[in-house]
């Protein structure tokens, strides 16, 4: 009881430290584990929507296949009656040639009767033709609604994939059968496996079928019910797969919707973070398992720290207090301390001439008062007799038994250790004379000493008093083993960085010159994706004009547009190859800013008003420095996206000086974009959503924004509010008025063929290396009247090239394998004495070749061609030619 109450405020005191701190701990714990799991849920969630978006975008590239194929002439005639075997060939062969041109997995003709007419794999195998597919619901839906969708495994293949149908629809209306096309996305799993989460995607059954880890897929998150069962069964859509559940456990549910599950099987070592995102137009749900544990990592951080914050506190207050204790007591105690250290000097004095005594009173032996040293020590007196020494010297020493005693001069223990080749090389005498030189002159010393075995000895002597002398012996041999072993791992690590140095220089190199190859391969490969689209698009032009059907009309309609887009995309990634390799050429002069604003809001205010939305511009009188095309590429963008992405309202663009720059901003009043995606937005195939009438853009333009950015040394700047719009800015530099160049004028594009047109009946050449573009142009230049004499390659126009046969006009392509367009055209010319007026009609995107036919006289059209484009481009050059 006595201990109780002295120590009562004590253990008052470290109740209350204890018992806060928990209460810190627990409570700073909690919060910061809730935060970081919301913040975690939340980027889950975005990391979900790009999974999604990259499944939906896989699916929207085939989606409108199906619908063109139902069109076409050759299935609908082989559906409506009997099918020979010689044109069963013919729609194999040509559903082949289509699969390599759109390379989906198969495409298969069914008939009315559910049996597969023709397929792509016909010759295989495993091929479709013959097969019964009635059960299965893409051909029922397709049969019923005349569209239908499936994800299965196939039949015939075994290979798992997602069914796209449309009906075949005949003359009078009737479904004669159907055009199925199978896409794999065994792809998209390869792009999951990088990604250390658990990624699936399950049917509107709840099954998951796809996954990147095989343990998850053909799993159910739910049990089926008999009816779900049955329809499963009857359509076979998993033929053999055993359906195994997923057992899990939740055992927490966010804000957002996640959830916190431990699995049971698959089982997995900790509680994951579950998101899930519903795909409407499939029918399907992504899912995405996140391992949480940095949320309890940053929780159980954040409780420690706030424990040792309340401890701090807490000791902060004990030592404030203590501090008062002591000033109090301060002045009481001096006195006491001085008397107290006039005692302890005495009885150190006291010690001393003690410890003196006894070395020189000790006759024999060792001394004990040096034993419990570490170091060998010997003492000596004024005549350099021995006079004490401890164990450890003579462990050092290894001298013999009688050797060292009490008066023995130290002169006879150097000569014997002289006698051993102690003392170092040279005569012994010397050698003796000049340590005892050294001890009689009564300096302290210290060197270092290495003996024919490897031990190293620190010897370090300091005088006596009365004239004689101490010396100690400290082994160090393991601490110079391990400064030699530093110095040769240092010597070790600096070889090693440098040949990491000269790796990473080889891997730069290695990098640039893949970043090279890298812009010339997709140069190339977009050139030879633009010749087919550019005969794509002719055909289209054409058959339009043919048809009189408004249906049919509208559908060549899409057609055009989903081509217009293909062509934004492959221009876009060009684009983007020539600002990455630097061979993007710019014109930065002094230019007047508001014929470019004027242009862009009368191009823009069309769309707009179609989308009943406003467009407002503030005109400007400034004089701004820049490359004027590729500014206006950057404000196209900010325009574009700007009335993509706001549903009602209006959008401005105007300008705001800011010190010697001018800020160009488009504000829009759509739904803003969180802090945290402003950064990605700039990336490649990046989208937050896709607009208010669901354009899907390629997610370029910004991309392409940011890089002539940095070309043009331009700021771009962005800032928005969630809910009320953002605002997208480009700073470019001020210029003066006296600067600016005189306009150049643009010629005035041509109008529809009238009957007294220069087409009407003009001899044109269309010369280029691929079939499908030649076909094309010759039919979109006879619906226009001209009289196309020649539509073929480089060969057969040197074969019937004369001075009989000059065109009026020639349209030329530039790349053409061996031959080079200006290059042909001067062998032409040579052969027709002449020199018709000529178009390079090319996919090159060089600014070099287009300056050099500006310079030549020649007309100059960038592939995919815009007929409208061309017929005003060969309108000029004839009448140009005729002047």
């Amino acid at each position: 009881m006595y201990w109780l109450g002295r120590h009562r405020s004590l253990l008052l005191t470290l109740l209350l430290l204890a018992g806060g701190a928990v209460l810190c701990a627990v409570a700073t714990g909690h919060y910061a584990w809730r935060h970081a799991l919301a913040a975690e849920s939340s980027q889950v969630q975005r990391q979900l929507d790009l999974y999604g978006q990259g499944l939906q975008q896989r699916i929207d590239r085939f989606g409108t296949l199906p619908q063109v194929m139902a069109l076409d002439p050759d299935l609908l005639q082989a559906l409506s009656g009997p099918l020979s075997p010689a044109g069963r060939q013919r729609l194999n062969l040509k559903l082949q040639q289509a699969n390599q041109v759109t390379r989906t997995s198969t495409l298969t003709v069914v008939g009315r009767d559910g049996v597969a007419v023709a397929a792509s794999n016909w010759n295989l195998p495993s091929s479709n033709v013959g097969e019964d597919y009635s059960y299965r619901p893409y051909y029922r839906q397709a049969m019923a609604t005349g569209r239908g969708r499936f994800y299965g495994i196939g039949m015939t293949t075994g290979v798992p994939g997602y069914f796209m149908s449309e009906a075949i629809v005949g003359a009078q209306g009737q479904r004669l059968g159907a055009v199925v096309i199978k896409i794999e996305l065994s792809a998209l799993e390869q792009e999951w496996l990088s990604s250390p989460d658990v990624v699936l995607a399950s049917d509107d059954h709840d099954v998951v079928f796809l996954a990147n880890r095989d343990a998850w897929r053909y799993r159910l998150l739910r049990p089926l019910g008999r009816t779900e069962h049955r329809e499963m069964l009857d359509s076979r859509q998993y033929a053999d797969r055993t359906l195994k559940p997923l057992r899990a456990r939740t055992e927490d549910v966010l804000a957002d919707g996640g959830r916190m599950v431990q699995l049971v099987d698959p089982a997995l070592p900790r509680a994951m973070l579950w998101q899930t995102l519903a795909l409407p137009d499939e029918h399907w749900n992504l899912h995405l398992l996140h391992d949480a544990s940095g949320a309890v990592t940053a929780g159980r951080t954040a409780a420690i720290t706030g424990a040792a914050a309340w401890l701090a506190l807490g000791f902060l207050l004990l030592f404030v207090q203590q501090r008062r204790r002591l000033a109090a007591h301060r002045q009481r105690s001096r006195s006491e301390l001085e008397t107290l250290l006039k005692q302890h000097a005495q009885e150190l004095r006291t010690a001393q001439d003690g410890l003196l005594q006894a070395a020189q009173d000790a006759d024999q032996g060792l001394s004990r008062s040096l034993e419990h040293l570490p170091q060998g020590v010997v003492i000596i007196d004024g005549q350099q007799r021995l006079v004490a020494w401890n164990s450890r010297y003579l462990e050092l020493f290894r001298f013999p038994p009688g050797l060292v005693r009490v008066g023995r001069p130290i002169e006879e223990i150097f000569r014997y250790n002289a006698r051993r080749g102690l003392l170092g090389p040279g005569p012994i005498d010397e050698a003796i004379e000049r340590r005892l030189t050294h001890l009689r002159s009564g300096r302290p010393h210290m060197r270092e000493s290495e003996k024919d075995d490897g031990t190293v000895l620190e010897i370090r002597g300091n005088p006596l008093p009365d004239g004689g002398f101490v010396t100690s012996y400290a082994d160090i041999t393991s601490y110079k083993n391990a400064a030699r072993e530093l110095r040769s791992l240092a010597d070790a690590l600096e070889h090693r960085v440098a040949e990491r140095t000269r790796d990473l220089d080889e891997a730069r190199r290695e990098a640039e010159q893949a970043n090279r190859y890298k812009s010339r391969f997709v140069a190339s490969a977009v050139h030879d994706l633009l010749q087919p689209l550019n005969a794509a698009r002719m055909f289209v032009s054409v058959l339009r004009g043919k048809l009189a059907d408004p249906a049919l009309q509208q559908t060549t309609d899409h057609i055009d547009t989903a081509l217009a887009a293909q062509d934004a995309i492959l221009n876009s990634l060009l684009d983007i190859s020539r600002l990455e390799s630097g061979s993007l050429q710019t014109r930065v002069r002094a230019f007047m800013l508001s014929p470019l604003l004027e242009t862009l809001a009368r191009e823009f205010g069309i769309a707009a008003k179609s989308r009943g939305l406003q467009l407002h511009w503030v005109d400007t009188r400034a004089v701004v420095v820049s490359d004027e095309a590729l500014l206006r590429r950057i404000l196209q963008n900010f325009l574009s996206n700007a009335l993509r992405y706001t549903p009602r309202g209006r959008v401005l663009i105007g300008c705001r000086r800011v010190r010697d720059q001018l800020r160009i901003e488009v504000h829009d009043q759509g739904p803003g974009i969180p802090e945290s995606l402003q950064g990605e937005i700039f990336e490649e195939f990046r989208r937050l959503n896709d607009g208010v009438e669901q354009e899907r853009g390629a997610g370029l333009g910004l991309a392409i924004v940011e890089r002539i950015g940095r070309l043009l040394g331009h700021r771009i700047s962005l800032r928005s509010t969630l809910g009320k719009g953002s605002v997208f800015a480009v700073s470019v530099a001020l210029g003066h008025a006296d600067d600016v160049a005189a306009p150049v004028l643009t010629p005035v594009a041509a109008a529809e063929p009238s009957d007294d047109s220069p087409l009407r009946q003009c001899r044109v050449w269309s010369i280029d290396d691929d079939p499908r573009v030649c076909a094309a142009t010759r039919a979109l230049l006879e619906r226009w009247g001209c009289n196309v004499e020649l539509a073929d390659g480089p060969p057969g126009a040197l074969e019937i090239a004369s001075a009989l046969n000059v065109p009026q006009l020639l349209l030329l392509d530039v790349r053409m394998g061996q031959w080079h367009g200006p290059d042909l055209y001067e062998a032409l010319c040579t052969l027709w004495q002449a020199r018709p007026p000529v178009i390079l009609v090319t996919a090159e995107r060089d600014d070099a070749l287009k300056k050099h036919a500006t310079e030549q006289g020649w007309g100059f059209l960038p592939k995919p061609v815009r007929p409208p484009a061309l017929r005003a481009l060969m309108t000029q050059m004839l009448l140009r030619h005729r002047g």
